[in-house]
């Protein structure tokens, strides 16, 4: 069955660096756009991006606009989040999940209603 695996949470000081990976399976992965979210305590699960199905567009959030960085392999199923200039702020459970088309379509390509298959989720905590 389709499954997504998140890996590469830990626990790292201010400004520095954590690379995530989402390993899929049971579906026809390059297909699909792939989105990365983020859900800290008490807030609702946020878009942090999503990359075309072929890897070539991907789109940001503002909050994570230029110090992320998401890419994809298409040979092995993968897709990568590597994050630089971490902020306490981006503390967070980070899933990754699969859109419902080949694009990040519509006027809010990061909405969580666009996306119909997730992981289980891995913790990043920023702190010093």
């Amino acid at each position: 069955q389709l499954q997504l695996v998140e890996s590469g949470g830990g626990s790292v000081q201010p400004g520095g660096s954590l690379r995530l990976s989402c390993a899929a399976s049971g579906f026809t992965f390059k297909s699909y756009a792939i989105g990365w979210f983020r859900q800290a305590p008490g807030k609702e699960r946020e878009g942090a991006s999503c990359t075309s199905s072929a890897g070539g567009s991907t789109v940001y959030a503002d909050s994570v606009k230029g110090r992320f960085t998401a890419s994809r392999d298409n040979a092995v199923n993968t897709v990568y989040l590597e994050m630089n200039s971490l902020k306490p702020e981006d503390t967070a459970v980070y899933y990754c999940a699969a859109n419902k088309f080949s694009a990040c379509l519509g006027s809010r390509p990061l909405l969580t209603s666009n996306f119909g298959s997730w992981g289980q989720g891995t913790q990043v905590t920023i702190s010093s």
